[in-house]
């Protein structure tokens, strides 16, 4: 049936859509013209012999709900008869009319598609079949139908355009200043700044290639000073240095272990390679292959060799009788497994032998202390101008009974 029977007389007006009487005809009701900004009064119809009114100004899409098209677009032009009044702070003003109706139409139609993979509209085919019209929406058979949707994306799109033009001019606007007014606005990266006279300040200029941070030697580390406060504290609390150095001679085997005070902040796989190097060389305790020694990392070493700051290395030597706090030294404990050394005197050195000649200070305290453990005394010079024995209390003084001695590092130093 083309149209829904009612009851009562069909509704009359001078907007109503005129409908198709067969099945054929559109289903689309016809937009009203650009209205004035004023509602239109309502005809007035008789009501029917069961007291009902029919709908006016309305016209009947399929299904049988009326579809209503009101002056002034989606906004209105005011407050309807049968909506509540709303609440006002204060006073009574008059509500603002929306904007015009031919306005508004302007943006109902939705944009061009800006490709040409996006096929172009289609018109319907007024001929076709109902079901054809109905299954076939307006655009082609990808997009959606215009309503508001395409209203949202029409006003998107807009906001969207004007905002990408404001930034554009900004931009536009620093690299001119940047390039022709003197100002020092940050510049991109990329960007390259030329002069007064408009040359490039790269012009001319060789690219460097990369530079790559050559890491420093064993010899150059062990020459070199590190920061650390005379009388620190630190935990007290000892880690092993992991892994195993075997032992390179022949002679007796000396197993050691090197434990590290935790929180120095010192290389401590530096220290623990200059112990094994030192003492296996052949100007030291294992010349002439008369003893050899192994770094172990169990718990059964033949002794300890370690590195704490200050204030863990004068607890330490104390226990063996031994005042290291007085000029800041290291000591044998002999009473513990313990042969400390004095992280500050490791750090920084002596002036004995001064910032030239740390790497000498470093062998010549390994040798010094590990000396003791092995039960040798301290020994001073005696000869003016000599090499000072390696068991002479270097650190402290060269100069012993009036008798000035040079600094020496090894048991059995070249002549």
């Amino acid at each position: 049936m083309g149209r829904h029977s009612r009851k009562g007389p069909k509704p009359s007006g001078p907007d109503i859509e005129t409908a198709t009487a067969d099945a054929g005809g559109d289903r689309a009701g016809a937009r009203p013209g650009p209205g004035s900004g004023r509602r239109r009064r309502q005809a007035d119809a008789p009501a029917g012999p069961d007291g009902h009114t029919p709908f006016q100004q309305a016209g009947h899409v399929r299904g049988g709900h009326p579809e209503q098209h009101e002056p002034g677009g989606g906004w209105g032009t005011g407050p309807q008869p049968q909506a509540a009044p709303r609440r006002q702070q204060s006073g009574t003003r008059p509500l603002i009319p929306g904007p015009r109706r031919d306005f508004v139409e302007a943006f109902d139609t939705p944009p061009a598609p800006r490709g040409p993979s996006v096929p172009p509209a289609r018109p319907a085919d007024p001929r076709a079949p109902v079901g054809e019209r109905d299954e076939q929406p307006p655009g082609g058979s990808d997009g959606p139908a215009p309503g508001k949707g395409a209203k949202g994306r029409t006003f998107t799109g807009i906001a969207a355009a004007a905002v990408t033009t404001v930034l554009a001019v900004v931009v536009a606007g620093q690299v001119t200043q940047d390039n022709g007014g003197g100002t020092t606005a940050a510049q991109p990266s990329g960007v390259d700044r030329r002069g007064p006279d408009g040359a490039s300040r790269s012009d001319d200029r060789p690219t460097p290639e990369a530079v790559r941070a050559k890491p420093l030697s064993y010899a150059q580390k062990m020459a070199k000073a590190y920061p650390f406060a005379p009388e620190l504290k630190a935990s007290g609390k000892f880690e092993t240095i992991p892994g195993a150095a075997k032992a390179p001679g022949r002679g007796h085997k000396y197993r050691y272990r090197i434990d590290v005070e935790k929180g120095l902040g010192l290389d401590t796989a530096l220290f623990a390679r200059a112990v094994q190097e030192t003492l296996n060389d052949d100007r030291s305790w294992a010349h002439d292959g008369a003893m050899t020694f192994e770094r172990v990392s169990a718990d059964d070493p033949d002794f300890v060799i370690t590195l704490a700051s200050p204030g863990t290395t004068g607890e330490w030597c104390a226990k063996s009788g031994l005042d290291t706090t007085v000029d800041n030294v290291s000591c044998d404990s002999a009473a513990t497994e313990r042969v400390m050394i004095n992280a500050y005197r490791w750090a920084q050195g002596s002036s004995t032998f001064g910032p030239d000649k740390l790497f000498a200070y470093r062998q010549m305290l390994i040798n010094h202390e590990v000396g003791h453990r092995l039960g040798h005394d301290h020994v001073s010079c005696g000869t003016r101008g000599a090499l000072a024995p390696v068991m002479q209390q270097q650190t402290k003084s060269l100069n012993v009974g009036g008798i000035k001695c040079r600094p020496n590092a090894w048991v059995y130093p070249p002549s």
